[in-house]
């Protein structure tokens, strides 16, 4: 096959407030804020770009870090995508992240495996969700999407197996099995998280690992690995796929699907099967709780904003040894990005996806979340934190008085009100997060800070009032007598020290 549209030198990639860009301009321009797309594109765009970075120079440790900056990163960047330019053409004898042996599969349309895309005799809500043609751009970018974020279920073809004797793609009787959900997936949707600095490359800077915390995370044996379009697996189980399995660089581009472009869609097979979060592997974005009996992960929660888990995300302030949730992105690279930024952003964001019978989709509240939030690096620390997790466990308490309190309203009328509380419950906290950034640069010590909070909680107070009297009416007199009895009494909250 010729070799064509190059993704160091065609645009591709989006990025906000400029459109679709190559990889060479990525590495050229400094002025690029940050990647577009959804969510789940911006994750997996973050994760190649990641991967490229950690090729092509990974320091030996903080300070070798430091001197190489986000200059000298962009400038290895840029050599390594000139060295390696023949292995990024889409299409080609050696097509990027595609495995040509694969061809024997079933081919699936491109809508198929995209879940925000109806297919079949899902209904369309939307024009977003009609099915249509993709151009070389879009494409790729589903390429690598589709590298940690395939669902689970019988769309790909299982029939095809590339390495002699793997039992994997079959079930129990021996016939071609339902795939596996991605890594960066799992059961529900994992959440993930990174750094963010003034620019993509200086993102890219922060959430670099050096050669020691690669070492010190003790969960790749075959350290940070090859990158695959340098070397793609030959199958399933082959010697490469099993050192990809255990490296950084395997984690980052999992190939949990083998794909092969077409122009009616792609050849889709199931690829590599990578560990989970409960069998000790987890990409580095994202948070797991290693405590209890049984791990637990942080998941997508449309109904939960990712900003609500900040406190989760850096409860290794206040943690000691491995209680709680980490995040090795996070809890490696947050402390040596506060001593050479003024301020950085924790980006956290996924999909939520349901599943029935092995058949992963997104359906009813399933949906992409994301959000940002900024931190001043001369306020992190203890005393900051602990002023966060006291007003959030305020927060907390307060949402919870009002579901009771909505739900009280009902009960007296005798009505069933529990939908109505919870939609009154997220109503306040979909409030809350227009001043959650403020809450947040507010946390520290000091005089002005502590008037601020107490400026904050009146205002959240009337959110919760303003949720209270959007579902519970008071026109009747029997709804007014309701509505005075189970009004929500906030004193206690505002006449505590914030």
């Amino acid at each position: 096959m010729q070799n064509c549209f190059n993704l160091v030198d065609e645009p591709w990639i989006p990025i906000v407030d400029i459109g679709r860009v190559s990889l060479r301009q990525i590495f050229s321009n400094p002025q690029y804020r940050g990647l577009g797309g959804h969510p789940v594109q911006k994750i997996a765009l973050m994760k190649l770009l990641l991967a490229i970075a950690q090729a092509a120079v990974t320091p030996r440790d903080d300070v070798d870090w430091r001197e190489l900056g986000v200059g000298g990163l962009a400038q290895h960047c840029l050599t390594y995508l000139e060295q390696w330019r023949e292995r990024f053409f889409l299409y080609g004898e050696h097509p990027f992240l595609q495995m040509p042996a694969i061809a024997a599969a079933s081919i699936q349309s491109f809508g198929a495996v995209l879940p925000e895309v109806s297919t079949g005799n899902t209904t369309v809500l939307n024009q977003t969700q009609v099915q249509r043609s993709l151009d070389d751009s879009e494409k790729a970018v589903l390429i690598v999407v589709l590298m940690a974020f395939a669902l689970a279920g019988k769309k790909t073809d299982n029939s095809i197996v590339l390495s002699p004797g793997y039992v994997g793609k079959r079930n129990d009787k021996g016939k071609p099995s339902s795939s596996k959900p991605g890594p960066a997936v799992a059961h529900m949707g994992l959440l993930h998280s990174f750094l963010l600095g003034g620019s993509l490359l200086e993102s890219l800077w922060l959430n670099l690992f050096t050669t020691r915390q690669i070492a010190s995370a003790a969960i790749f044996p075959e350290g940070m690995g090859i990158p695959p379009w340098e070397v793609m697996p030959a199958g399933e189980d082959c010697p490469v796929a099993r050192t990809l399995k255990n490296s950084l660089q395997g984690r980052l581009l999992p190939i949990c699907r083998f794909c092969l472009l077409t122009d009616k869609g792609l050849h889709y097979s199931e690829g590599l099967a990578h560990a989970g979060y409960k069998e000790g592997m987890a990409d580095p974005s994202v948070a797991v709780n290693y405590a209890g009996k049984e791990p637990k992960a942080l998941w997508v929660d449309p109904e939960k904003r990712p900003w609500r888990e900040l406190t989760s995300l850096l409860g290794f302030f206040e943690q000691q040894g491995s209680q709680g949730f980490q995040s090795l992105q996070i809890n490696t690279c947050l402390n040596r990005a506060r001593d050479v930024t003024e301020a950085f952003a924790i980006w956290s964001g996924g999909l939520r996806v349901s599943s029935n019978a092995g058949e992963q989709y997104a359906s009813g509240s399933d949906d992409f979340v994301e959000s940002q939030i900024w931190l001043d690096s001369h306020q992190l620390g203890q005393i900051w934190f602990a002023q966060l997790r006291s007003e959030m466990t305020a927060l907390d308490k307060l949402a919870r008085n009002l579901y009771g309190h909505v739900a009280a309203f009902f009960k007296d009328q005798k009505l069933e009100g529990a939908d109505f509380a919870a939609q009154a419950t997220h109503l306040f906290w979909q409030l809350c997060e227009r001043s959650f950034q403020e809450l947040v640069n507010n946390c520290d010590n000091g005089e002005e800070q502590s008037l601020q909070r107490q400026h904050l909680r009146r205002k959240f107070a009337a959110y919760i009032h303003q949720a209270y009297d959007r579902y519970c009416p008071n026109e009747t007199a029997r709804q007014l007598v309701a509505w005075a009895k189970c009004r929500p009494n906030n004193n206690q909250y505002l006449m505590q020290e914030p």
